[in-house]
């Protein structure tokens, strides 16, 4: 039986539209380092793209711990500004920018809250883009529970089957292939290891193919385009 015609793409934030998650992992590798410790990245890999399946703070030394508020304020602010010098990215802009042109529906889904990607989509000029937001502040379980996405497809008024997940990480696409979307995996530089299943749609390099490419890949050409 085939597939629904395509009426939305729903995008992942964290490290599929502005790679956040590289540069977090980067910030907490100098922390471990500045305390003799080594964060591995397959550690590092079990949290992204939700919260408490993996804590940092465990591996730091007890006096590290013990002084955790402000540790924790140092690091978070050297992140954020990081984080403000740092673009989208490549070619996600313009891959945003034409699903309206394209006749599609854009929403977001993901595991952090209103609060920091507004913030960030805000500074980008993206934010009108987007007609559904949907973020940890509104469900009882982030991924890779498929709450998130069957809410965000609620929200649209679409079936789950007629929207395409874009995700970089194994915990938001399984969530997105648990609520019934079709995905696209777009891995970056600390999630693309990952051990995503073979048979998932993937587009290693990035967004620079641009929307037609995300499609192809998806396998909703022209022609599994439906109307708004």
């Amino acid at each position: 039986m085939p597939l629904p015609a395509l009426r939305a793409l729903i995008f992942d934030f964290d490290g599929t539209i502005f790679d956040t998650e590289t540069r977090e992992f980067s910030h907490w590798q100098g922390l471990y380092r500045e305390h003799g410790r080594e964060l591995s990245l397959d550690e590092w890999q079990q949290g992204i793209g939700t919260w408490d399946a993996f804590d940092p703070w465990a591996g730091l030394p007890e006096h590290v711990q013990a002084d955790r508020p402000r540790v924790q304020a140092e690091l978070h602010t050297r992140l954020l500004a990081d984080l403000a010098g740092q673009d989208l990215r490549p070619g996600v802009r313009a891959v945003l920018e034409d699903v309206g042109r394209a006749g599609l529906r854009l929403a977001l889904a993901t595991s952090s809250d209103r609060a920091w990607v507004t913030r960030w989509l805000r500074q980008h000029g993206l934010l009108d883009l987007f007609e559904v937001l949907t973020t940890r502040d509104d469900v009882r379980r982030v991924k890779p529970d498929p709450e998130l996405y069957l809410l965000a497809a609620a929200h649209l008024g679409l079936r789950p089957e007629a929207c395409l997940a874009v995700e970089d990480s194994l915990n938001g696409a399984t969530a997105a292939l648990a609520a019934g979307l079709r995905v696209v995996v777009v891995p970056n530089d600390v999630t693309r290891t990952q051990p995503f299943p073979p048979a998932w749609p993937r587009l290693d390099h990035g967004f620079t193919g641009g929307l037609g490419e995300l499609l192809r890949v998806a396998g909703a050409g022209a022609d599994g385009l439906g109307g708004s």
